[in-house]
């Protein structure tokens, strides 16, 4: 038998055939599963009008996650992405430094390659496009071909939506470059290296928080400069073709 880790509730906007892989992606985020094998059961509630997901997970992660030596993740009465959550940036970025360990992948990116996933980006954005008020995360092998990309009014249900949906579909192993419509939060951080993500492109600049853990995780973020160009924060070691692009790091 399973049992229930708790409910979510999720926007209108949300469709179902999405909830489930905002709610997994939030789930493997937040450490409480690894692999989708460790989910029994993932549902909407009933009702024409509902909006909340029930996520039950099986009993040997339910195990792992709740006893003395693990990290008990279903005691917290809140979780860390969550804003607002009274801890300092030292304590979040020293939690999740705990939590996660550190990307070990160093493949090279291509920086011209990487650019153009980012420029082609509102391509693919017809909520934006038809609301004016939407994110897109999009995430792409290694090869810059685009594996999926999720619109969401928040950054990271975007997110959470677009590593769910190649979490549950067994594809995350392939995912190399993530693409973000929005600035970097320490949440995107996480979020991305939980799906062992190293590299982030994004429109906007990065907190001072997501650029300390990062450098932490080994993870490499990118974001488009002003005017032209770009700048590179943290692990400059993996972006290949720097010397071609103009405009600061």
């Amino acid at each position: 038998m399973g049992a229930d880790i708790g409910s979510f509730d999720f926007s209108q906007t949300d469709r179902r055939r999405t909830a489930f892989h905002t709610h997994s992606g939030f789930c493997l985020a937040e450490g409480i599963i690894d692999r989708p094998d460790d989910i029994e059961t993932i549902a909407c509630c009933e009702g024409s009008d509902t909006n909340t997901v029930t996520v039950t997970l099986n009993k040997s992660r339910l195990e792992a996650i709740s006893s003395e030596t693990g990290p008990r993740y279903l005691e917290r009465r809140g979780f860390i992405s969550q804003t607002g959550c009274g801890l300092c940036g030292k304590e979040i970025v020293d939690e999740l430094y705990q939590a996660i360990h550190p990307i070990e992948d160093d493949r090279k990116t291509d920086i011209r390659n990487a650019l153009k996933c980012l420029d082609k980006l509102s391509r693919h954005q017809p909520l934006r496009e038809h609301t004016g008020a939407a994110h897109a995360a999009a995430i792409f092998d290694s090869n810059y071909a685009m594996l999926c990309i999720a619109e969401d009014v928040g950054r990271h249900n975007a997110l959470d939506k677009a590593v769910g949906k190649l979490f549950l579909e067994k594809k995350l192993g392939e995912a190399s470059l993530l693409v973000m419509s929005s600035r970097i939060s320490y949440e995107i951080v996480q979020k991305a290296a939980r799906a062992r993500i190293p590299v982030i492109f994004a429109i906007s600049r990065p907190t001072a928080l997501a650029v300390e853990l990062a450098s932490q995780l080994n993870m490499s973020l990118v974001c488009l400069a002003k005017g032209s160009g770009l700048y590179i924060y943290c692990c400059h070691h993996r972006i290949l073709g720097i010397s071609a692009i103009q405009g600061g790091q």
